[in-house]
């Protein structure tokens, strides 16, 4: 549905912030935004967090939510259940892609029931015996929160005698822990999606050898190129994209991250619901090469929360 009013929006909430390891990657993201809807007419406040949001919604202060919350009840369901409840229109997935895309294991097994690719991987319960679900999963592999966002959390072990810090990081965040075989010699790339189309893909290139926390939001070295394939290879990992993200029961926009190996084959990784918009992130990037410059990124994702409005978050 395209809005052509500012109005048409009422008083919009920008929702930032909140308590998980992602708070200021999220302040940032939610300042832009902030700044990006006024400059369009919008009439949007800021807000910190889920309980002055809830507070400020139960007075009747805004018409809808543009959720820009990282991580945590942002993204897990929490916060899409309640507005839900409260009949209050917002940006994003509902509660079940929300929840489902947080839990990057539980996504894995969704993924595969409908033969989509994904890297092999093992399930760590707290407790669990990280040296036999190595062996299984083989070296090279990843060790990383399940329930996490931004790369924290994350390493790479290439010996067992790494794993045991790995495991001892990963550990200091939420949630279960998830193993999976790190994919190579492809390189990282990242697929947005707005409304119903997949963005042009993204060919991350660090200076370093991953794409770790700092080259996605400190380090001005990182390259991204856009589109990062040709023909039908761009086509392919668009496509898979929008499977991914459908697959996951995802809606009104997102991010799909994907590693190509060696061979050429795609394995999907994770939805990210609630994508960065600082100045380093992708999914501006991504718009940008197709013409839609950040403003007019905001307004559209702004629209999406009229499809359907409350409704169609499922």
């Amino acid at each position: 549905m395209r809005i052509t009013d500012a109005k048409q929006f009422g008083r919009v909430a920008v929702v930032m912030g909140g308590d998980s390891a992602e708070r200021e990657v999220s302040l940032n993201s939610g300042r832009n935004v902030l700044d990006a809807l006024k400059a369009r007419g919008v009439d949007a406040q800021a807000i910190d967090g889920i309980p002055a949001l809830l507070d400020a919604l139960r007075a009747g202060h805004f018409a809808r939510v543009f959720n820009i919350l990282h991580g945590g009840g942002g993204e897990n369901g929490e916060l899409q259940g309640a507005l839900q409840s409260l009949r209050v229109p917002f940006t994003g997935s509902g509660v079940l892609g929300s929840a489902l895309s947080m839990d990057k294991t539980r996504t894995k097994q969704v993924w595969l029931s409908l033969s989509l690719p994904t890297p092999r991987y093992k399930a760590l319960p707290r407790g669990a015996d990280v040296h036999a679900a190595a062996r299984e999963v083989g070296f090279p592999l990843i060790v990383k929160p399940a329930c996490e966002g931004s790369s924290v959390g994350v390493t790479r072990v290439f010996a067992e005698a790494d794993l045991d810090a790995a495991v001892e990081l990963a550990a200091r965040y939420h949630g279960d822990l998830l193993m999976e075989t790190l994919i190579e010699g492809g390189g990282e790339y990242t697929v947005g999606i707005l409304g119903h189309e997949a963005l042009p893909t993204i060919h991350i290139v660090p200076k370093g050898a991953y794409y770790d926390y700092n080259a996605k939001y400190i380090a001005e070295d990182t390259q991204y190129i856009c589109p990062g394939l040709d023909g039908a290879a761009e086509a392919e990992m668009r496509a898979l994209a929008l499977a991914a993200f459908d697959a996951a029961g995802c809606s009104g926009w997102g991010r799909v991250d994907v590693m190509r190996d060696a061979e050429g084959r795609n394995w999907l990784l994770e939805v990210n619901t609630a994508p960065g918009m600082t100045s380093h992130s992708l999914v501006p990037k991504a718009a940008r090469a197709v013409g839609i410059e950040f403003e007019e990124l905001c307004w559209r994702i702004l629209e999406t929360s009229f499809d359907g409005d409350v409704g169609r978050h499922t």
